[in-house]
């Protein structure tokens, strides 16, 4: 259904049945309103302690071979 044909279906309906989808939907905004993602604040992700932390790790100069010989040694090859 388009928004439009919900919109006459809902018109079409005695005043009362109106009334009973308005307050449908408001409880379906109460009981879902802390399920909704919050906006998260803008933030500067170079002023976040955990950025660059690794920075003088020579032996994650290259991440993606780090992260290979790890998976290697735990997992072997596969």
């Amino acid at each position: 259904m388009t928004d439009e044909e919900i919109l006459r279906a809902i018109n079409a309906l005695p005043l009362e049945a109106q009334r009973e989808i308005e307050d449908f939907i408001s409880f379906l905004r109460e009981r879902y309103k802390s399920s909704q993602p919050k906006d998260a604040p803008d933030s500067d992700l170079e002023t976040e302690a955990f950025v660059g932390m690794w920075r003088d790790r020579e032996d994650m100069r290259d991440s993606s071979a780090w992260v290979r010989n790890v998976r290697e040694t735990h997992w072997g090859n596969r």
